[in-house]
């Protein structure tokens, strides 16, 4: 059956005229006639038999269904003009992967890290884009997801394969100053100072002071913030001690910005996943890409001791066996 699918150049058209809301104006951008556009878009609208402007004294104005129609074209003609872009750029090369990240875990730990896998891997190319919540690959042009969560919560994404990379020990961290020359505190020392909370753990602080034999009423009091980097701003600022991984603040340690405040990192619940749609498992490029990010996973050894999976890291995390991969809540991190 022929596609119903009208004119490319009748669409590039339409969407240049519907953003400018002038014929005019997407002519200069198209370098083509005014004539040209008009006769492009009146075919268009023959095609569709639909009206997609409303033709005024001042100019066009789209109607209620070209406007509709154009939220619709443009993502798509961007999406063409991306694909094709990425071919030309690597002519035969087929290298280029989609992947969906949570935001912090990918500009902290993933991005400082590409640079080897460029060396590895010079063919691969990999795009990020932030994805916080499970989604349906079928339904997006993602290749993997990197993706923060608990077993349990991944039980819930059909049609995945889940590698667990590293897990999300939380240590407490502040900025030297607020340790006023100690190199440490005791958890009773550090209940006095203010505590910074992350809105998706809110019940972080108490399960570690809870963990410490410490009972801390206001453990859930203080300035919230949605990730992780934005707590780590704001403690290298003295406003406080935050809990978070120490993977996800390597420079900040390294440039003593930040300090583990005590000792020992809380040994968390929720892990840091590759996550494949099962159609790709065996595609090979990916295949690459997750054998080099279990190589990099493996190397990374946070203070209190490794946190990656032994022999069982290809299946699930060490314990009790963990329910098929996936998960519904956002987990920003």
């Amino acid at each position: 059956m022929r596609r119903k699918i009208p004119s490319t150049q009748a669409l590039v058209c339409f969407e240049a005229a519907a953003r400018h809301e002038s014929f005019t104006k997407a002519a200069e951008e198209l370098a083509l006639t005014q004539s040209a556009v008009c006769r492009q878009i009146g075919s268009l609208e023959e095609y569709l038999g639909v009206p997609l402007f409303r033709r005024t004294r001042r100019g066009v104005v789209l109607t209620e269904a070209g406007a509709a129609y154009a939220r619709r074209i443009a993502p798509r003609l961007e999406a063409v003009e991306r694909d094709t872009l990425a071919l030309m750029a690597h002519p035969g090369a087929a290298g280029t992967l989609d992947l969906a990240v949570v935001p912090t875990f990918a500009t902290r730990w993933l991005v400082p890290r590409l640079p080897r896998l460029a060396a590895r891997h010079p063919e691969l190319v990999l795009n990020l884009e932030t994805r916080t919540r499970p989604f349906l690959f079928a339904e997006t042009e993602f290749d993997a997801a990197l993706y923060a969560g608990t077993p349990a919560q991944l039980a819930n994404w059909p049609g995945v394969e889940a590698v667990p990379l590293l897990r999300e020990d939380l240590a407490p961290v502040c900025s030297p100053a607020l340790l006023g020359g100690r190199r440490s505190l005791g958890a009773h020392e550090l209940a006095a100072l203010p505590l910074l909370q992350q809105s998706t753990r809110p019940h972080a602080w108490g399960q570690w002071f809870e963990a410490q034999g410490v009972h801390h009423p206001g453990a859930s009091a203080g300035p919230r913030y949605e990730l992780f980097s934005m707590l780590a701003m704001a403690a290298a600022h003295g406003m406080g001690v935050a809990l978070i991984p120490p993977l996800l603040i390597e420079a900040e340690l390294a440039r003593g910005e930040l300090v583990i405040a005590c000792e020992p990192a809380q040994p968390g619940e929720r892990w840091y996943y590759l996550v494949l749609p099962e159609r790709k498992v065996g595609d090979p490029l990916l295949g690459r890409l997750r054998e080099w990010i279990m190589d990099e996973a493996a190397l990374q050894e946070p203070p209190g001791g490794p946190t990656v999976p032994g022999p069982r890291a290809r299946g699930a995390p060490p314990g009790p066996a963990a329910p098929r991969p996936a998960a519904r809540r956002d987990n920003r991190a």
